[in-house]
């Protein structure tokens, strides 16, 4: 589970699937969340992976498979910090020489 909640898009998608309270698939996904759909499918693999996801069903759709998916998180711990607002962290510059006097 720490490696499903490890990426911020990882878990913008678990926050998403969770408020929906429905079956989702990634091409849903990434055109909520404006990005491309190999990224999501990506993401939502290593979700599934993680156990933080699980497959409900497939359809057809003009040649292709498109997956839906449920959240499946059962940690309370996992409940609890997808439910605290994302920090955000500042990069620190690197010291050049120089700088001091900027």
């Amino acid at each position: 589970m720490f490696t499903a909640l490890a990426h911020p898009l990882r878990r913008e998608i678990l926050r998403r699937m969770l408020a929906q309270k429905r079956e989702t698939s990634p091409r849903d996904l990434a055109v909520g969340l404006s990005e491309p759909l190999s990224a999501l499918s990506y993401h939502v693999r290593v979700l599934a992976e993680c156990d933080a996801v699980k497959l409900v069903r497939t359809k057809q759709i003009r040649g292709s498979t498109q997956h839906f998916y449920r959240p499946a998180i059962k940690l309370e711990w996992a409940r609890l910090a997808l439910a605290a607002p994302e920090q955000r962290t500042r990069k620190r510059k690197k010291n050049r020489p120089g700088d001091e006097n900027r």
